[in-house]
């Protein structure tokens, strides 16, 4: 018994220096890793603070890369203690790729968050049509974009359902031209048309007098005459005028004898012999 003891106790300097110098290693590895870590994600969230990303992403982001680094440290100082860390990586890879694809839904639309907050294609206040929806964009989360419709409906969507079609931001311009199809009877005067349009354009301060005035006969319809009349306004002011206009062209040509078609059904009786 005495013997075992002795044996062992001279083996100590062996296993203390075997494994205290493995320990110190590990140690080492584990203090100045983890500082490097919170050092790094730091930095990468001061970087992104910087450049005006949004608050969540940047902060989702610097805790990933954390998070990613610390675990990266864990592994090396066990290695240095001895222990296999392929059987680590292997279960955390696996781990991952379970957790990617139960959440690839979220994945898709935190992915499209991050594109859409980086590269900004819309953003709060803009009016858009997107997701098969329209309305003015209220808030933009890592996950999803909230529209209010023009009629105050809240509409939510998911981010991967607006990067992965197509945008129309109409607040993008400051200008945008406002179209309008007016029908006149074929026998209007067609001079005194293009006279009273303009005439409608030019008394109007919202639509921008530098820009052209664009006044075309674009079709011979069935029963109406129709002119393409375009102009163009600040983007604020597309909805007034457009509705305004079409109310003075309405008020003008009645005031001026030019005739506005509309269908008319005529009925013929016979009367039965």
């Amino acid at each position: 018994m005495n013997e075992n003891i002795e044996a062992l106790i001279q083996q100590i300097p062996g296993l203390v220096a075997t494994y205290g110098l493995k320990l110190v290693m590990a140690i080492a590895v584990y203090v100045i890793g983890k500082w490097l870590a919170k050092l790094v994600s730091g930095l990468l969230g001061k970087t992104l603070s910087a450049r005006k990303v949004d608050p969540t992403i940047a902060q989702f982001t610097k805790n990933i890369t954390y998070y990613v680094l610390f675990a990266m440290v864990v592994i090396s100082a066990l290695g240095q203690l001895g222990v296999q860390t392929a059987s680590f990586v292997a279960i955390i890879g696996a781990a991952g790729l379970a957790v990617g694809f139960a959440l690839q839904g979220s994945l898709s639309n935190f992915a499209s968050g991050v594109m859409l907050i980086l590269f900004r294609p819309l953003k709060i206040g803009d009016f858009v049509e997107a997701g098969g929806a329209a309305g003015v964009v209220k808030d933009i989360s890592i996950f999803s974009t909230i529209l209010t419709t023009p009629d105050n409906k809240t509409i939510i969507i998911p981010n991967s359902g607006i990067s992965g079609g197509n945008i129309t931001n109409y607040s993008t311009q400051a200008e945008r031209r406002v179209d309008f199809s007016v029908g006149v009877s074929y026998g209007a005067d067609l001079d005194l048309v293009r006279k009273e349009l303009l005439a409608i354009a030019a008394a109007d301060e919202r639509i921008l007098q530098d820009k052209d005035v664009t006044i075309g006969l674009a079709e011979l319809a069935d029963s109406s005459v129709n002119f393409a009349f375009r102009v163009w306004t600040k983007t604020e002011n597309y909805w007034p005028v457009f509705f305004d206009t079409n109310e003075k062209i309405k008020r003008r040509f009645d005031e001026v004898g030019i005739e506005i078609p509309f269908p008319q059904m005529d009925v013929h009786m016979d009367k039965a012999a």
